[in-house]
């Protein structure tokens, strides 16, 4: 069996293999890594309202007695939003200060301070509180370095922590595309079962369960998907009708337009005891 150490360089290994080759990339002027805020926040909106799943279940039963919540990649608030009335208080962490706000905005509409922290994690976590619940929600295939992220999450904890991703990286989705456009064959992995191997080599015990999010219109409209759909594969504008025939050739629903990335897809919960000392 591979050791930690064998574990973590395949997985930064897997996740480099996902960069872009250089002559696509300098074809359009667009970033490809686009992370469209009002999809985030459409989506967060929709499951504070309507909590499900066993993510939301396992946070819940952690925060029985009420406790605080640690957020990390927080996004405009998927994760976190729909626990705060078992929340004491909240700690919302995301590289992007826009999506931040659009948690904010929202936690206090629902009468909590939300605490921003921007910038990226582990690099940040020093100077963040720990929390008793500590939820992170589609981060970890942009996490080269994982295991000291990892160890982070676990040390920040004083109950659990709770981890949400896709089975398989969520921009496996775009792969036929980018045969389609680019002759560009994509990768597979890394995968969550890999996810899975470190933390059982770093001695955390996870446990697990792989369920199916049910698909939800993410997009306001069919032009928006088709628009974010066509920069994450580094097309110019113009090929915007060509994108949109390749979407409906592959079965999207134009009135009801899903992200490619997550909406719909086989996910796992993964949850494991944190080490921060109760106080």
């Amino acid at each position: 069996m591979p050791d930690l150490s064998e574990l973590a360089d395949r997985w930064k290994t897997d996740l480099a293999a996902w960069a872009i080759p250089g002559h696509i990339t300098a074809a359009v002027s667009e970033s490809p890594w686009v992370l469209p805020r009002q999809v985030f926040a459409r989506r967060a909106d929709r499951l504070a309202g309507a909590p499900c799943g066993p993510s939301y279940d396992r946070e819940w039963a952690a925060l029985d007695p009420p406790g605080s919540i640690l957020d990390v990649g927080a996004g405009a608030g998927a994760a976190c939003l729909p626990l705060l009335r078992r929340a004491t208080s909240l700690t919302a962490v995301d590289t992007d200060p826009g999506m931040l706000e659009l948690l904010a905005q929202r936690a206090g509409s629902m009468g909590t301070a939300a605490s921003q922290v921007p910038g990226r994690w582990p690099e940040v976590a020093a100077g963040t509180p720990p929390a008793d619940l500590v939820t992170c929600h589609h981060v970890v295939y942009n996490v080269p370095e994982l295991v000291s992220f990892l160890s982070e999450l676990t040390s920040h904890a004083r109950r659990r922590v709770v981890v949400e991703t896709t089975v398989r990286h969520p921009l496996t989705t775009l792969n036929p595309f980018w045969l389609k456009f680019h002759g560009l064959h994509r990768p597979v992995t890394p995968t969550a079962a890999d996810l899975l191997e470190i933390l059982t080599a770093m001695g955390l015990r996870p446990r697990s369960q792989t369920w199916t999010r049910g698909g939800a219109p993410d997009y306001a409209s069919f032009d928006e998907l088709v628009d974010v759909t066509r920069r994450r594969l580094c097309l110019p504008p113009q090929r915007a009708a060509d994108v949109g025939a390749a979407l409906a050739e592959a079965g999207i629903d134009p009135v009801r337009p899903v992200d490619l990335g997550s909406s719909g897809r086989e996910v796992v919960t993964i949850w494991w005891d944190g080490n921060s000392p109760e106080i």
